[in-house]
Formats: structure tokens, sequence, C-alpha cells
């Protein structure tokens, strides 16, 4: 699942989208409301993260833009605003959720989760191959209906491949979704967790081959026969 964090303030700003990240989610990071907005029109995303105040405004407003591209799309409203008003008036106007900082990390991820499990969210069904079954909101991993656990890393390039399964995914695609810009990334480091990842599926007997293809990319199927 990937979300939008719109938050000015940059340490409170990393400190959440560390934790998000942590849970398993892929975020992206606004912090003003011109930056959402490109963020929002260009990219598709299953919740956001808004901050009332904002450098250019309130962060609700961005939430008719947000509705119109994905009618699907969850809202929950991060902000140091606890005034009983200012909450009655964000679920007036479409938020799902209303948190008031400061907040504790673990309450925050599990809001999250229970926010895109409601109905109405438009969740999207689990793709599955072979005995592997990855829902792509809880980003929760099943073999033969038992859940395993990746390290971050390893399920973001997970949901890269399995997105585009059957398809090649090209190694630039790769590097840029399952890298940020501030990782030591190096010739051989895509190279290496797939490897990690495709002994995993192999050792789990997950029903999933990650196939190379030189020079190109990477793509996920169930073996074949």
């Amino acid at each position: 699942m990937r979300i939008l964090l719109v938050e000015d303030e940059l340490d409170a700003a990393r400190l959440t989208a560390s934790l998000v990240a942590q849970a398993g989610f892929d975020v992206d990071q606004a912090s003003c409301l011109s930056a959402a907005r490109e963020a929002v029109e260009g990219s598709n995303y299953d919740l956001l993260l808004l901050d009332r105040r904002l450098p250019d405004g309130d962060g609700l407003s961005l939430m008719p833009l947000a509705r119109q591209l994905r009618p699907g799309i969850r809202v929950m409203v991060l902000t140091a605003m606890d005034d009983t008003g200012e909450k009655v008036s964000s679920f007036d106007l479409g938020a799902d959720d209303y948190v008031t900082k400061p907040f504790q990390g673990e309450e925050l991820v599990a809001r999250i989760r229970a926010c895109v499990r409601r109905p109405g969210s438009g969740a999207p069904k689990p793709i599955v191959v072979g005995a592997l079954s990855f829902d792509l909101t809880t980003r929760d991993v099943r073999i033969s209906n038992k859940i395993v656990t990746l390290h971050r890393r390893e399920l973001v390039l997970l949901d890269s491949l399995l997105r585009r399964v059957n398809r090649v995914v090209s190694r630039e695609t790769l590097l840029d979704e399952v890298f940020s810009p501030h990782d030591d990334v190096q010739d051989n480091t895509l190279d290496t967790a797939v490897s990690r990842l495709r002994r995993r599926l192999i050792a789990w007997d997950a029903g999933v081959v990650i196939h190379t293809v030189r020079g190109v990319g990477y793509m996920a199927t169930e073996p074949f026969n």
C-alpha cells in the first residue's frame, strides 16, 4: 500500500515516515500543499496522512482533488489541533480518521491498518502466485495460508515484482521503488537483494520463481512446466 505523508515539520515528518515504513508501507512525503497536489496528480495513493496547518493552506483542501482522482482513497488527519469543532469539521469534510499529536507509533500504524480495512475502501484483492498470497493493503505475505515475515526491503521488492507478475520489471524501476535516495546503492545491491528474496521463496516452497532477464531486469512467475 502506498501512502502520502503531508507534513511541513521536518523532524515530525522524518519520524512519522520511518514508523510507517518500518510497518511495511511505501511512504512518500510532501511538505506543502503544492507539492502534495503534484504528488497526488502523478501517483496512485491508497492513503493520505494530512497535517492541517501547512505553509500554503489547510491540508483538508487536498481531499477533493484526491477523491476525484482516486475515489477509494482513505484520509487520516494528523494534527496538533485537538479542538472538538475541528475534529467534527474534518469528518464532515470527508476525513476517515483524526489523530492528534503527539501520538504513539504503534497506535498510528494500527489505525492505518484499521482505516484501510473498512468497508468502502476499495481494497484490491490479494495477488496469488503459486502458494503465495500477497495482500496489497496490509502487506501481509502468506504461503500455504501461513503468514511469513520478510525484511522491509525484501517486502518492497516482492511488492514491485508481484504487481507486475509475469512481466519483466526493469532494473531502473526496481532501483527507484525499492531503494531511497539516501541508500548506499552499489552496482550489485539490487542483485543481492533479489538473490536473498529468491532463496527465501525457494526455502518456503512458495511456488514463485524470480527470473533474471540479463541486461534488463527481473520477472516473477509461477514455475514453468
